[in-house]
């Protein structure tokens, strides 16, 4: 048809076949019919000579109206017999509409009703199979370069659209939300737990340590020192002496306290330590304060540049390597998706919840959109060429119905043999 919407008639050697053999039948089927004609005029020729072939012609006479009827039949079941409009013939051709309604709603009633939906998707195992199509290397590895290709320009769209303008604002409003006093004494409770503030205490002793050792800091110490002494005392240089004197006690006191771990400083440092989670925690006046330092560290405009720095190099990074200068974000992406599918492989729960998901959202799907599959369906049926459609019917189920017409013959003849037989006995009587 020059319609390509129109139903096509596809044949193939299995059609081809059946249509050579559906010939052959009718042609057999037709021979019967004639051959029971033939038979009755011989019987009704020959019933004076014999009473014997009135029982013959009675059947052959039965067989013939029974082989017409079926041919009748099975003719009007697809058009009119002899090519005359007899009524309620060609019935596949007159109810087309009818059936493609029909149809449709017997498809949208019994086969996408929420039960044998539900069983049929429950039968499909999606998760293992996304799980053996990430696993699979050279998919993996396709499914990575396919995804670098798209991200230039999703990141570009998420650019033009001020979407990362909102998302920005989104994050923004996010973390100025967030109370940090209780997330702050969490933390450090935690950090105290482990013992970790002792080994950040030996290190600061050591670098406070090193610091007086260096000659800057001895110099200003000495400076410092020279700036707060009466002027009588500078000439007999105090102080230097008082300089030499703090730095050794302060030298001598950070070794002892390196020295000894049970050094007193250390249990007070521990106290002020451990009294620090529960004021942050309950005190209005610590957690206001770092709300403050929050506040302030977001109004920096040191911020948004150092945002705008990391994004721009993401971007580069990521065009980068989908312009191929780099395989890495790609090599990392394949492996991304090969770790993924083989966890979704070794997890039975997370492909149960995967699957049940799945069917869900499907089931949801094909709920909403079943009746217009059953429209998409009659519409279709509707615009089917029925010349075509009937000679597809009648290559592969019609040869069954041309063997109605040998059992028309055959019964119809035995009905009318046995109705001769009961008049010749009631005549007999």
């Amino acid at each position: 048809m020059a319609d390509s919407h129109k139903f096509a008639l596809i044949t193939d050697a299995g059609d081809v076949a059946r249509a050579v053999e559906l010939r052959r039948v009718k042609l057999l089927a037709t021979l019967v019919l004639g051959g029971c004609v033939v038979v009755l005029v011989i019987a009704k020729v020959l019933e004076r000579v014999h009473p014997a072939f009135g029982f013959v012609a009675a059947f052959a006479e039965a067989a013939t109206i029974g082989g017409l009827a079926d041919w009748y039949a099975v003719v009007a079941l697809f058009r009119h017999p002899l090519g005359l409009p007899i009524p309620h013939t060609a019935i596949i051709q007159q109810n087309q509409h009818r059936i493609a309604d029909k149809l449709g709603d017997f498809i949208e009633v019994h086969f996408l009703s929420p039960a044998p939906v539900d069983a049929k998707l429950r039968e499909v195992d999606f998760a293992s199979f996304v799980s053996g199509w990430l696993t699979d290397a050279k998919k993996s590895n396709d499914l990575a370069r396919f995804a670098l290709r798209l991200l230039p320009d999703a990141l570009t769209a998420i650019e033009t659209s001020g979407l990362k303008a909102a998302l920005t604002r989104r994050v923004m409003a996010q973390v100025e939300a967030v109370d940090l006093a209780p997330l702050v004494a969490g933390t450090l409770r935690g950090f105290i737990a482990e013992g970790r503030h002792k080994a950040m205490l030996d290190d600061l002793l050591q670098a406070l340590h090193d610091a007086i050792n260096t000659p800057e800091v001895l110099a200003l110490l000495r400076a410092k020192i020279r700036d707060e002494l009466p002027t009588l005392l500078k000439f007999y240089r105090a102080d230097t002496f008082l300089m030499n004197r703090i730095a050794a006690s302060a030298m001598s006191f950070l070794e002892e306290v390196r020295a000894d771990p049970h050094h007193p400083f250390r249990g007070e440092i521990d106290r002020i330590l451990l009294t620090l989670p529960d004021k942050l925690a309950n005190e209005k006046a610590y957690a206001d304060r770092l709300d403050g330092l929050k506040r302030d560290l977001l109004a920096r405009p040191e911020l948004t540049q150092l945002a705008g720095v990391m994004w721009a190099s993401v971007k580069s990074f990521v065009e980068s390597n989908a312009r191929g200068d780099s395989d890495v974000l790609e090599r990392h992406l394949a492996r991304v998706f090969r770790e993924a599918g083989a966890q979704l492989a070794a997890d039975p729960e997370m492909r149960a919840e995967i699957n049940d998901g799945i069917v869900v959202v499907l089931r949801s799907f094909i709920a909403d959109q079943k009746s217009g599959v059953s429209r998409f369906i009659a519409d279709q049926v509707k615009a089917w060429d029925m010349k075509q459609l009937i000679n597809l019917i009648e290559i592969n189920v019609g040869k069954d119905l041309q063997y109605i017409r040998f059992n028309g013959a055959l019964i119809g003849g035995l009905a009318g043999l046995v109705l001769h037989s009961a008049e010749m006995l009631i005549r007999a009587l």
